[in-house]
Order: C-alpha cells, then sequence, then structure tokens
C-alpha cells in the first residue's frame, strides 16, 4: 500500500483514535500505562485494540487478534512503542512482526527499559518504523505511568474547592457545598483515574468522608482508589465512615511512632492497614518516605483532596506535579475562615509555587483552573 491512497490528514486521525481509546480506558490498567491501537488497511481502520489492565491482552494484540490474516500488509498505529519482553504477556513487538504488519506509527518510546525495544526489534525485521505522531498527547494520557518510571515515586494532584476569595469554609466551619453538583461529578472523574486519595486526619474529623468513587451513573465503582488518611498522632475515630469495613476498596493510615499501639490494634483490626512512617522535624508523617512507600506499592497516582494541612505539606516539600482547583462565584470573607493550602508557606514570592499549562473549564456554575507546577511541567 502506498502512501498516496491514503487522505492526507489520515494518519493524525487514526492516531487521535488511538489516543482516544487509550484515554477511554484511564484508571483501568494500573500500574501498567494504558495503550491504545488501530490496524489501518486500504485508508479505513480495520480492527481497533486498547489494554485493558494486568494480566489482560496488550492494545497491540488485541487489534491483531481481532484483524486476522487481514493485518498482513497492514499499518498499525499505538499510542506507546511496542512492548519487547515475556512479562504476563509475550511482546507485541513479535506479535507484529509475526502477523507481517508492514508499517508501525507509534507516539512515544516506552520508558521501562524492561519493556522497551520494540521499535528496534521491530526495524531490524523489516517493518517500517515512525515515532512520534501524537506523541504530547499519548505522554500525557500516561503521565503518571512515566512519573512513576522516572522517580519511582506516584505522581501526585492537588485538588481543592474554594470560594473566589481563596476560602474553603466559613469560619464556623460550613463547607458543604462551596461548589455545585457538576463541579463534585467531575472531581469523581478524576477520583475513577488515579490509584490513591488522600485526606488528613483534619478533614477525617471535620467532614467525615468516604472517598469512594463513582461511577457517571452515580453508582459505586467496581475498583476503588486506595484511601490514604494522614494521622500522625491517631487522632481519627474508629468510627468515622472511612474506616468502616463495608466501604469497598481499601483504606491505609499513614502515621508515626506516635500513634497509641492500642488505637493502631484497633484499626487494624477493622481492616485498616497502618504504615508507621519517620516523622519529620513537625512531628508529622513524613511526605517523602509516604510517597517512597506507595511507590514501591506500585501506586502510579495520588489525589490530594485536603485539607489545608494537608495540602500544605505536600507544597511545602515540593511533591505537587499539578493542581486541580475548583473555583466557585462565591466571596465568604472573613479573617477566620480557612484556606485551601496551609503550613508554613514561601518567606519570599519567588519561592511560590507557580503554575504553567494553565487550562480554564467551565463546570456548572463553576470553574475548574489545571495546571502543571513549573519545575514538573
Amino acid at each position: 500500500m502506498s502512501d498516496e491512497h491514503i487522505p492526507h490528514d489520515a494518519p493524525s486521525r487514526f492516531m487521535a483514535r488511538a489516543l482516544a481509546l487509550a484515554s477511554a480506558h484511564l484508571g483501568e490498567t494500573s500500574p501498567n500505562p494504558t495503550v491504545g491501537a488501530v490496524i489501518v488497511k486500504e485508508g479505513r481502520i480495520i480492527a481497533e485494540g486498547w489494554h485493558g489492565g494486568p494480566g489482560e491482552p496488550h492494545a497491540e494484540a488485541m487489534a491483531l487478534q481481532r484483524a486476522g490474516d487481514a493485518a498482513r500488509g497492514a499499518d498499525m498505529y499505538v499510542t506507546l512503542e511496542p512492548c519487547d519482553h515475556y512479562g504476563r504477556t509475550p511482546p507485541c513487538s513479535l506479535a507484529i512482526i509475526e502477523a507481517g504488519v508492514a508499517r508501525v506509527f507509534y507516539a512515544t518510546s516506552d520508558p521501562n527499559p524492561i519493556a522497551s525495544g520494540g521499535a528496534a526489534r521491530m526495524a531490524a525485521a523489516g517493518v517500517e518504523v515512525h515515532r512520534g505522531l501524537g506523541e504530547a498527547e499519548a505522554r500525557e494520557i500516561n503521565r503518571f505511568f512515566f512519573h512513576h518510571i522516572r522517580t519511582g515515586r506516584p505522581y501526585v494532584i492537588a485538588k481543592f474547592a474554594a470560594s473566589l476569595d481563596g476560602k474553603i469554609a466559613t469560619r464556623t466551619g460550613d463547607s458543604q457545598w462551596i461548589t455545585g453538583a457538576e463541579a463534585r461529578t467531575r472531581a469523581h472523574e478524576l477520583r475513577r483515574q488515579v490509584d490513591a486519595i488522600l485526606v488528613g486526619v483534619g478533614t477525617v474529623i471535620a467532614d467525615d468522608p468516604r472517598l469512594t468513587a463513582r461511577d457517571p451513573d452515580g453508582g459505586p465503582r467496581s475498583h476503588q482508589p486506595l484511601r490514604v488518611v494522614l494521622d500522625s498522632r491517631g487522632r481519627a475515630p474508629r468510627t468515622a465512615r472511612i474506616f468502616s469495613p463495608d466501604l469497598p476498596g481499601h483504606t491505609l493510615v499513614a502515621t508515626t511512632p506516635a500513634m497509641p499501639a492500642a488505637h493502631r490494634a484497633a484499626l487494624e483490626a477493622q481492616g485498616v492497614e497502618v504504615a508507621v512512617l519517620p516523622a519529620d522535624e513537625a512531628g508529622r508523617a513524613s511526605i517523602p518516605h509516604l510517597l517512597a512507600f506507595l511507590g514501591r506499592r506500585d501506586i502510579l497516582s495520588l489525589m490530594v483532596e485536603g485539607g489545608g494541612d494537608a495540602l500544605g505539606s505536600f507544597f511545602e516539600v515540593g511533591a505537587v506535579q499539578e493542581v486541580w482547583a475548583f473555583l466557585a462565584p462565591l466571596i465568604i470573607g472573613g479573617e477566620a475562615a480557612p484556606g485551601p493550602v496551609r503550613g508554613r508557606g514561601p518567606e519570599h514570592l519567588a519561592e511560590a509555587t507557580r503554575l504553567t499549562g494553565l487550562t480554564l473549564e467551565r463546570v456548572g456554575q463553576d470553574w475548574l483552573l489545571r495546571g502543571k507546577v513549573e519545575t514538573s511541567a
């Protein structure tokens, strides 16, 4: 098949479809990346594939199985370099070669040294290989995976809802709800994509959250992110809803040796995991140690939902990669009304956390401002 039979915009269109397939399965594949693939022949898509999670067929393998013999001489568009190792499944690079695919367009290289090398193997076998189409979009979709491979730690998203004057509650602590139902639904979309959600003990005491992820129809999701509570001294009551054994998923308490042994034993008897971490200079569970602990557990992404002390502790140690700020058209006022990020804060503006790549999205009556932390972009 020669290029003149394919419309000029077809390669971008076919890669866009592969990227859409990958995006549709965000939150389902961790600790693996999310990948989409399409097989094209004579200018039309003849098969599609996507990765469904650990142990499931890779996107390329699914597409090849669906294409059958028609894959011979066809083109493949895939969002990540086909793997070149034997893991839970055989190498996709070999499957592509054996199927007789003529050309492979992949968006970005695989950063995992264990799995990379598929492009070189395919090229050596005579497959025409092209890299870079849709690379920025592919890296954004898999930013959690890329960050974890590079650092060994989860990618951290700081999320909060505030009024226009930067308050998350009134001076009496009334906070439900600052934003509308549409914004809360949008936040649940993010919950469905991340591996873990974290709150501080103050939020548990004040709001008694469950931190569960819901599907778009409002029902509980079968796969739940890990719930993490920062509780350095064991202040959270064992009757809190987040510790209920009836909740789907799993809850972890990150604490220090200051937590009473009896409280720890009682939590563990309820099925709650307790991780005793070193304390920082303020006596709080060390955020860098917590991130390293979660990274070893193959937690690729962590959303920090609050409160202000928890968010402040992550910003203070430079552990945030991305911010989701839901802004409501409200003015609350009051010196005693709390803000979303507390802690010491910087002494000089030059030390403040700055965001780049900003996007602004209308969500019902509210606005969602998203950005990457400048040093982590």
